[in-house]
């Protein structure tokens, strides 16, 4: 029987770590953990986004603070924003919505941001610390970081003697992907387009993560019997059967067909997605436990 992980149940399960840790840090040093989002411009789907981490960021027990800039704000305006940011000692977490408006650059904006302060896991020193195996001292980028719980909860703390395979090599999810699976002790290979015979390659997985972006590529056939799949893709595709001009989402593997041979994956929507919020905040309760020279929980 394959088993279907409930993202969903796995992120609150997350959610309630991160309050008990928050709580405790409070009770023990009178310390408040403190996050601050700021967003720029109108994008309705970012506006719902920074809602959400907002709320979930209060739920936790945190000061939440949000910052939104209108549109029109220059590259000089919001850097010096993020620098007042980087100086407030109640805040542990600093996250930038992106994409941000097409005439702002967001690469130096997010460099800008403290190391310790990123609880996006975008810094270049933070995606040193996950490929040199620091995972103690860096924050871990959020997607990957929720992929891991699934392979954690499924296989446990050591992958040694496990094949794993991630399709996707971009420096957001695909490489912080494979180094988590490598610190892990799994033996990686990271694929992609220019992969030859990539059904074969993917085959031999015995734990097999998709982001590519491409709706449905992964099929029955490229899984091995018993894997573990885990879709970080999200595609939208026409749903003609919901009405004229009507989407649906899908994920980058063909999950009907592929649970038929998986012992567990994740659906899409509801898998690898609500599991990004639970670990932002995992990421901030994280930073503002090391700023308070304490031991950081694990989540």
């Amino acid at each position: 029987m394959t088993t279907v992980i409930d993202g969903k149940q796995v992120a609150a399960s997350v959610i309630d770590a991160v309050k008990a840790a928050s709580q405790t840090l409070q009770d023990e040093t009178g310390i408040k953990t403190g996050l601050a989002v700021v967003i720029v411009g109108n994008d309705p789907a970012s506006h719902a986004y920074v809602s959400a981490k907002s709320r979930m960021a209060k739920e936790c027990g945190f000061t939440s603070v949000q910052h939104t800039l209108p549109e029109e704000t220059t590259q000089e305006e919001l850097a010096a924003l993020v620098q007042t940011l980087n100086a407030d000692e109640s805040l542990h977490g600093i996250l930038v919505q992106l994409p941000l408006p097409k005439h702002l650059k967001s690469e130096p904006i997010i460099q800008s941001i403290l190391p310790e302060k990123d609880v996006d896991g975008l810094h270049v020193v933070n995606a040193g610390k996950v490929a040199t195996g620091d995972l103690d001292g860096g924050l871990v980028s959020c997607t990957p970081a929720g992929a891991m719980v699934f392979v954690r909860r499924t296989h446990g703390e050591d992958l040694s003697g496990l094949n794993a395979v991630v399709i996707g090599r971009s420096n957001l999810f695909g490489k912080p992907m494979a180094q988590l699976l490598l610190a892990a002790n799994a033996t990686v290979t990271i694929a992609h387009s220019r992969t030859k015979d990539l059904p074969a390659v993917c085959h031999g997985a015995d734990i097999l993560v998709a982001a590519v972006g491409r709706p449905q590529m992964v099929k029955a056939d490229w899984v091995k019997p018993g894997a573990t799949v885990i879709d970080v893709g999200i595609n939208r595709i026409a749903a003609p059967e919901r009405g004229e001009g009507r989407f649906r989402l899908v994920g980058d593997v063909a999950f009907a067909e592929c649970a038929e041979v998986a012992e567990v994956i994740t659906p899409v929507p509801g898998g690898v997605g609500p599991m990004t919020i639970a670990m932002l905040m995992a990421n901030t309760v994280i930073a503002a436990y090391r700023k308070a020279g304490k031991k950081a929980p694990k989540f």
